[in-house]
C-alpha cells in the first residue's frame, strides 16, 4: 500500500511538472470521471509549482476547472446512456460504492440543478454528482456552466494551499525536524484507510447482493 501511494504521488507530481497546465487538466478530468484520484492531492502539487514560479495560480485553477468539466461530461454520458443499472454493475471497478451513488442522487434530487454548483465544493459528492445528473438527463449547457463555476473556486483554493505549503516548507522543516516524514506517514495512513474502507464497503455490498438473490 505504501508503495502504491508513493508511486501515485510521484506520478502526479511528475506529470504536472512535465506537462504543466495540461497535466493538471488531465488529472482533474480523471478525478471528475469518478476515478479515485483525489483533487486534494492533485491541486496542492500544482500550487507547489506555482510557489516555485513555474505556473500561475489562476492558470492552475483554470486548468483544474476545465479538467473537471471534461471528466464530468464523461460521467454525465455514462449516467445518461447506461443509467443506474450500468453504474451498479460496473461502478465497483472504479471503487464507486452504492452509498456514493445514493448520496449523490439524494443531493441532486434535493437541490436540483443547483446541486451541480454546490456539490463541486464538497468532498466525495463532487466526484460522483455527474452520474445522477446524467441519469436525470440534465441539459448539457447548464450542467457544463455550473460544473465550471463550482469547480473553479475549489481548484483555486487547493492550489492556494499548495502555494502556502511551498512558500513555507523550509521554515516548517526548521521548526519541526522530521515533519516531512510525519506528513508522509499521515498521508499514507489516511490514504490506506480510505482504500481499505472503500474496498470493505464494496465487498459488503457484493455479499449483500448475493444474499438477496
Amino acid at each position: 500500500m505504501e508503495t502504491i501511494l508513493q508511486t501515485l504521488g510521484s506520478w502526479i507530481s511528475s506529470g504536472i511538472g512535465s506537462f504543466g497546465y495540461i497535466g493538471i487538466a488531465a488529472f482533474m478530468a480523471i478525478e471528475s470521471a469518478c476515478i479515485p484520484l483525489p483533487s486534494e492531492l492533485i491541486m496542492p502539487f500544482a500550487g507547489i509549482l506555482v510557489a516555485q514560479g513555474k505556473l500561475g495560480l489562476f492558470g492552475a485553477g483554470l486548468a483544474g476547472a476545465i479538467g473537471c468539466v471534461v471528466g464530468s461530461l464523461v460521467a454525465w454520458v455514462v449516467g445518461a446512456t447506461g443509467g443506474r443499472a450500468f453504474v451498479e454493475r460496473y461502478g465497483r471497478y472504479a471503487l464507486i460504492t452504492m452509498k456514493d451513488l445514493d448520496r449523490s442522487e439524494d443531493w441532486f434530487k434535493k437541490h436540483g440543478n443547483t446541486a451541480i454548483f454546490t456539490s463541486r465544493l464538497l468532498p466525495v459528492v463532487r466526484t460522483f454528482i455527474s452520474l445522477p445528473a446524467g441519469i436525470a438527463r440534465m441539459p448539457l449547457l447548464p450542467f457544463t456552466v455550473l460544473t465550471f463555476l463550482g469547480s473553479l473556486p475549489w481548484c483555486l483554493a487547493l492550489a492556494w494551499l499548495g502555494v502556502k505549503l511551498g512558500n513555507n516548507f523550509d521554515k516548517l522543516k526548521n521548526y519541526f525536524h522530521g515533519a516531512d516524514a510525519v506528513i508522509v506517514l499521515a498521508v499514507l495512513v489516511v490514504g490506506g484507510y480510505f482504500l481499505w474502507h472503500r474496498i470493505k464497503e464494496l465487498r459488503e455490498e457484493s455479499e449483500a447482493r448475493r444474499a438477496a438473490r
